[in-house]
């Protein structure tokens, strides 16, 4: 199964999921979307697909949102969608694609609902907190 990660290694739940899917034994495409950037056609499938807006999308934590006016709710989602092209930190990650579908995948755990294969258990998030017990069972 083809998985495409949209990655920020800087964001500790973005490698959590990675890892996670690297762990259940796929070999992931991994789009480092800071420095690749996004298209409008790109964020409008994935949102489309997930069942997002842009403005469910956006990243409004440790991110310029504030700054340039996108947490008004009279902001229009095409103005949000023209940001996050412009500053793609913008978009919430990870989002993760595969044929099972796609999705914002936080918590870490959500990509569980993508994949046909899980690690082995226990399974661990960085910060130690369990994800699968010794059975391989959502905790």
């Amino acid at each position: 199964m083809d998985i495409v990660i949209h990655h920020n290694r800087a964001c500790g739940t973005s490698r959590n999921v990675l890892k996670f899917v690297q762990d259940a034994g796929y070999d992931p495409v991994v789009v480092e979307y800071l420095d690749v950037g996004w298209t409008r056609s790109q964020l409008q499938g994935l949102f489309a697909a997930a069942g997002l807006t842009p403005r469910t999308a956006l990243r409004t934590s440790k991110s310029p949102a504030k700054e340039l006016g996108l947490l008004d709710e009279t902001v229009s989602d095409e103005l949000i969608l023209d940001q996050m092209i412009a500053h793609p930190i913008l978009v919430n990650r990870p989002i993760v694609a595969c044929k099972n579908g796609v999705k914002l995948c936080r918590p870490a755990q959500e990509v569980l609902d993508l994949l046909d294969n899980w690690p082995a258990g226990p399974w661990a998030k960085e910060d130690g907190s369990l994800v699968l017990d010794a059975a391989g069972e959502r905790v």
